[in-house]
């Protein structure tokens, strides 16, 4: 279990994912993967935003889509920043978009929606007091976050510029992002803890995708279509994982991996 208190710029920090029907999302994320959520919106604002916890812990948040947000339903990984608004102006600079303007969060922080080169979303976090994720590589919560490109050279040139990722190449095809001085993840896991990121080639629309540990990958692929959602790949073997790819009700994908022992 890794247990966190705040990151470093350049290190994605937090995931969440905002639906057309909150209540319904958070009741197949609880189910699911077992955590407990708490709506933390304000009384005098409209819409739910769910705070989900493991152990009592954040671990990700499920939230009313807001207007400004991107129409297809999804999950979004955010990047720790110093500065929202600069962080926008090296995105504009190296080629990428702005999708969300940086606004303020309910904590005080500011958030905004960028996307690369070649259109793929990506959040940023400059903090207020809530820090990120505090549980993470453990059954349950988010592990690690996929970029899935039909362009690896421009995201690698891209997301070098704006948050100072170096890349190398691993086995399968996938690449790893790393952020020289960092130190997270596990003593045990097979890639160097400065890794924050993977990468891997792909011919269809570009995206960023998630991934959760979890106790058991065949169990969780069974229970998702119970609970309104479904199998996008059924269970299969990779290096050192039982891996799964799903989606909820609403369509957005995640992948889950079972830790072979």
């Amino acid at each position: 279990m890794s247990e966190r208190n705040g990151y470093q710029p350049g290190v994605p920090c937090w995931i969440d994912t905002w639906q057309p029907d909150a209540d319904a999302a958070v009741a197949f994320y609880t189910e699911l993967f077992g955590w407990e959520a708490e709506d933390t919106m304000p009384a005098d604002r409209s819409g739910k935003h769910f705070m989900c916890r493991l152990h009592g812990r954040d671990v990700a948040a499920v939230a009313s889509r807001p207007e400004v947000a991107p129409p297809v339903t999804a999950w979004t990984t955010y990047v720790w920043v110093e500065s929202a608004e600069e962080t926008v102006a090296k995105v504009v600079e190296a080629g990428g978009s702005v999708l969300v303007e940086p606004f303020d969060s309910l904590d005080g922080g500011r958030i905004g929606i960028v996307a690369d080169p070649a259109g793929a979303a990506i959040g940023i976090w400059q903090p207020g007091s809530h820090t990120g994720a505090q549980v993470v590589d453990e059954p349950s919560a988010w592990s690690m976050s996929l970029l899935q490109t039909p362009d690896p050279e421009g995201a690698k040139a891209f997301y070098g510029s704006v948050f100072g990722w170096e890349t190398e190449e691993f086995e399968g095809g996938i690449t790893l992002f790393r952020l020289p001085g960092y130190v997270g993840g596990e003593p045990e896991q097979p890639v160097a803890r400065d890794v924050v990121a993977a990468m891997a080639p792909a011919d269809g629309p570009p995206s960023w995708a998630v991934d959760f540990w979890i106790d058991d990958a065949d169990a969780a692929a069974e229970k998702a279509p119970e609970l309104g959602g479904r199998v996008v790949e059924a269970p299969f073997d990779a290096p050192g994982f039982r891996r799964a790819v799903l989606a909820d009700p609403e369509g957005a994908p995640f992948s889950v991996n079972q830790r072979k022992r």
